[in-house]
């Protein structure tokens, strides 16, 4: 109840109101994604036909994210997990203690039973990513900000929702630089925070050249 009130008040207090980074940030994000798109055109019709070869179901995995002012929008992926995900997932944490406590505590697994072979590879490389450069041109994510959300996580933010919501939540940031699955919850929120209040035109250079990096090494990527 007190999320949907947050959701309903950043509603009304965002006509007018700038993201962070402003209009200098949006045109970035716009001829860059624009570029990357065209350039990784031809991968993205491979792991399209490599998906839908190898598993039955959508190529594209679509879910709801909380974007900039707390606005819900539909994030794009490759579907790297099983059709029946959501009840994969609850019959291994009804089952599995251990499991529930990491997923409680990091909100993702490592030895994750819903993730396919090809969605594993995907991960690894950060392919499945590819379609929110989509997002990214439709203005409801930025080439670099904070993690995009569920709806469930905003009441693991704390006070430092408002901070959060305040920026397009970004295809990469500073979580993917710094271990990426590898850092824990809180860890991850605190970055993001933090990204939104020092924010520098630099830092979001930096951070997309230290992401090559991340992707190359496949830290923390599961």
């Amino acid at each position: 109840m007190a999320v949907m009130h947050f959701e309903s008040e950043l509603s009304k207090r965002s006509s007018g109101a700038y993201a962070v980074g402003g209009q200098t940030k949006r045109l970035f994000d716009v001829v860059f994604a624009s570029l990357f798109l065209l350039l990784t055109l031809p991968l993205f019709i491979i792991v399209a036909v490599v998906l839908k070869v190898t598993d039955p179901g959508p190529v594209i995995y679509r879910h709801v994210r909380i974007g900039l002012w707390g606005r819900r929008f539909t994030c794009f992926k490759f579907r790297t997990m099983v059709v029946d995900a959501e009840n994969v997932l609850k019959a291994l944490l009804d089952d599995d203690p251990s499991a529930r406590a990491e997923w409680e505590r990091n909100r993702k697994l490592i030895k994750d039973p819903r993730v396919t072979r090809v969605g594993r590879i995907l991960r690894e490389s950060s392919l499945d990513e590819l379609p929110q450069l989509i997002n990214v041109l439709r203005g409801e994510m930025s080439l670099i900000g904070p993690r995009p959300i569920v709806p469930s996580e905003m009441s693991h933010y704390g006070d430092r929702l408002a901070s959060y919501v305040s920026a397009r939540p970004g295809l990469t940031g500073a979580w993917q630089i710094s271990g990426r699955s590898d850092c824990g919850y809180d860890k991850r929120v605190e970055l993001d925070a933090n990204y939104v209040s020092d924010w520098r035109f630099s830092t979001d250079l930096a951070i997309l050249v230290r992401t090559v990096g991340a992707v190359i090494k496949r830290k923390g990527s599961y």
